[in-house]
């Protein structure tokens, strides 16, 4: 897995500061994250990843920079940001009665001119996004009346149908199982490959180090360590971060870094 080669990052973002009540949540964080690759956000509860989502998404006030495609974020208006960067959030919100056809439709809105209607073209990118994303088959179901992990499938096929340059998700595999987690993640490997651009928090190492290019490790608010997964999630950093309840093998047949817990005696 490599990223593909650009002049400028795809986002490129630097001295990130938020301040709560005068505790400081993220302190000089600075991330790039490349056209065609994933990066993945991990590190402990509180650490700060999903404040640093919401700082580069504009939701968290923040001081700093944030340049996507070589323009600062600022310059962007809300649809033209819509058009450029989709964002998953941990929880997101939508009436329980709508459907999940027509959630995934307001993705294709950034798109639309203000008094125009979605077209043939438009629902058929949306039911391909539901499509890859596993929730064609529930399209015509309410919200209200999804599992936790069908409504994180419908939220990620709105993110697609806006066909976006960047891709930030929060924790989109929290609520699947493993077979599941593990589809989520080839499609972002898969929207790497089409030259989307990944920021994903995630709360499982392993997952990480299996389909990341690269791993950015929050601790405090701080940036601690970035790079390819083998050479972050080390034993050291794991137990540093983590305690000793758990354990770092390699995988026999690729060697990227298995978490797993730690053997009693």
């Amino acid at each position: 897995m490599t990223a593909s080669a650009s002049v400028a990052p795809l986002l490129d973002v630097s001295g990130i500061e938020v301040r709560i009540g005068g505790r400081a949540l993220l302190s000089d964080v600075a991330l790039t994250v490349g056209r065609g690759e994933v990066v993945g956000l991990v590190g402990p509860n509180g650490a700060g990843k999903s404040t640093l989502l919401r700082a580069i998404s504009g939701v968290q006030p923040s001081e700093g920079s944030v340049a996507i495609e070589g323009r600062s974020a600022s310059e962007f208006d809300r649809r033209e940001f819509a058009r450029t960067v989709a964002v998953v959030q941990q929880l997101p919100e939508a009436p329980p009665s709508m459907r999940v056809g027509d959630l995934v439709l307001l993705g294709r809105h950034p798109h639309l001119g203000w008094f125009d209607h979605e077209s043939a073209r438009d629902h058929q990118i949306s039911r391909l996004a539901m499509s890859r994303a596993g929730c064609l088959e529930f399209a015509e179901r309410e919200l209200g009346t999804l599992s936790g992990g069908e409504r994180r499938r419908a939220f990620i096929a709105r993110g697609l149908a806006q066909e976006p340059a960047l891709m930030l998700l929060d924790e989109p595999t929290a609520n699947l199982d493993a077979g599941a987690q593990a589809e989520v993640c080839e499609l972002l490997r898969e929207l790497a490959a089409d030259g989307v651009g990944v920021l994903v928090v995630l709360h499982d190492l392993t997952l990480a180090a299996a389909y990341c290019d690269r791993v950015v490790l929050l601790a405090d608010g701080r940036v601690l360590d970035s790079g390819p997964p083998a050479e972050v999630i080390t034993a050291d950093q794991v137990a540093r971060m983590y305690g000793s309840g758990v354990t770092v093998l390699h995988h026999p047949d690729h060697g990227r870094p298995i978490i797993v817990p730690a053997a009693r005696d």
